[in-house]
């Protein structure tokens, strides 16, 4: 079994009882690594959001994308081919007010191979 850990870190910037006040805040991994995060900008307004930061819902599909195309590069690995790039222009879809949802999250890989790329059958097969 594996267990992932992440920090959450916000102080009260502003009229809490009000609901002015920011959402931003850090994400803090056990590499080092700190993320300035924030509610998403499509739905609380600036200026308590941040849209320089990422939210969740974004975070979330980063998520999705990149999970998936480590586990293609590794199939394709496995199968002999030889991937040189790979970028994915990934979508979540949110829906279902009043407790909003993603509900889906589309991919759309492109892969650079060396050599002759796999046939069209191949690459359906490794996603």
């Amino acid at each position: 079994m594996h267990e992932y850990t992440a920090s959450i870190r916000w102080t009260c910037e502003g009229d809490f009882a009000r609901g002015r006040y920011s959402r931003a805040h850090d994400w803090a991994f056990d590499g080092g690594a700190v993320v300035r995060a924030s509610a998403s900008p499509l739905t609380v307004p600036h200026p308590y959001s941040d849209a320089s930061a990422i939210d969740p819902e974004e975070a979330f599909v980063a998520a999705v994308a990149s999970c998936h195309m480590l586990w293609f590069l590794d199939l394709a690995r496995q199968a002999g081919l030889q991937a040189t790039s790979y970028r994915d222009a990934a979508v979540g879809r949110m829906e279902g007010a009043p407790h909003p949802w993603i509900s889906r999250v589309d991919l759309h890989p492109e892969i650079a191979w060396t050599g002759t790329a796999p046939e069209p059958g191949k690459t359906r097969e490794l996603h």
